[in-house]
């Protein structure tokens, strides 16, 4: 509940301030009467979010197992993929971020366009609509709670609209750089669960090698896959499910934060590492660079020296 609490709270806080500056600016330009079709396109953005939502949740029934986990994992795939991408666009484009938005609403206000204003509206949610939808019903998916889930997401998603209404009445004040910093750095980290997750879809589906092929090493003793060093590649990188009980609210806990499962495959392990390393790096090395640099300090004027030995040695 906690992990889609802050999933929601986070991704509906940069809708919630994307559509304020589109609000705001629309406002002081005196177009009220634009607003309606901001709100349409708005309105559009967050029905094609629930509509996929829905398709999601009651549409996978009347496949089979193994269709289902082809879906879920590709769909887990695109989320990782989508959020991979959000985090350094935010990285990267939130400073130009109103200038961008009301530069669209000045082309469509010139050009008079009735869909361009629904476009804009449409576009700027249904990004952080779909993939919060995505990585929402992956996590669903892989908790295995249903309930609790989605709860903590709708609360996010209320927390959200009433910060983001506050900071546009000034109301409270919100360091959103260092925010977005501490949420981008925690969503690195979920979308590394889900990329583990998604892999053990598609092992479980047989479209990649692991335990449930032909390709899992055999324990020759107990005869079942091997576990440890041993099941490299293809086996079972560890399993405590003795100790941590899938489904229980510890490994419910460790897996929403860090992407554990009491049972990993080596494939799990290792696309998590290698996606915690590289996008890690990166996300870390974008946030030094956009850091200010510290002025040098003055140097003190150096005094060259006029007496005749000086004179003399030069």
């Amino acid at each position: 509940m906690l992990a889609t609490f802050l999933i929601g709270l986070r991704e509906g806080l940069e809708a919630a301030l994307v559509v304020g500056i589109l609000v705001a600016y629309l406002r002081r330009l005196g177009r009220q009467d634009a607003l309606p079709k901001l709100w349409t396109g708005v309105g559009l953005a967050t029905a094609v979010a629930l509509g996929i939502g829905a398709v999601l949740t009651f549409g996978a029934y009347e496949l089979t197992f193994t269709a289902q986990e082809l879906i879920g994992g590709g769909l887990s795939l695109l989320a990782v993929a989508m959020v991979t991408w959000m985090i350094f666009w935010m990285q990267r484009a939130g400073r130009t971020m109103k200038a961008t938005l009301e530069g669209g609403i000045d082309r469509a206000l010139t050009a008079g366009g009735l869909w361009a204003l629904i476009a804009i509206g449409f576009v700027s949610v249904a990004r952080e609509g779909i993939e919060t939808t995505l990585l929402l019903w992956s996590m669903v998916q892989s908790f295995g709670d249903a309930p609790s889930a989605l709860l903590g997401a709708l609360l996010g998603l209320v927390a959200a609209v009433i910060v983001g209404w506050l900071i546009s009445r000034g109301a409270v004040r919100l360091d959103l750089q260092r925010f977005f910093a501490w949420t981008g750095g925690f969503l690195v980290i979920v979308a590394a669960g889900v990329l583990a997750y998604a892999v053990m879809d598609l092992q479980e589906a047989g479209a990649l090698p692991g335990p449930f092929t032909a390709a899992a090493p055999i324990d020759a003793v107990t005869g079942g896959v091997v576990v440890g060093a041993a099941g490299f590649p293809f086996g079972w990188a560890f399993d405590v499910s003795a100790t941590i009980a899938p489904g229980g609210p510890l490994a419910v806990i460790l897996q929403a934060t860090v992407g554990f499962m009491p049972a990993m495959t080596w494939l799990q392990v290792t696309a998590w590492t290698l996606y915690i390393l590289t996008v890690g790096f990166l996300y870390i090395r974008g946030l030094r660079s956009r850091r200010p640099s510290k002025p040098e300090a003055p140097t003190k004027p150096q005094l060259v020296s006029t007496s005749p030995s000086s004179q003399g040695a030069a």
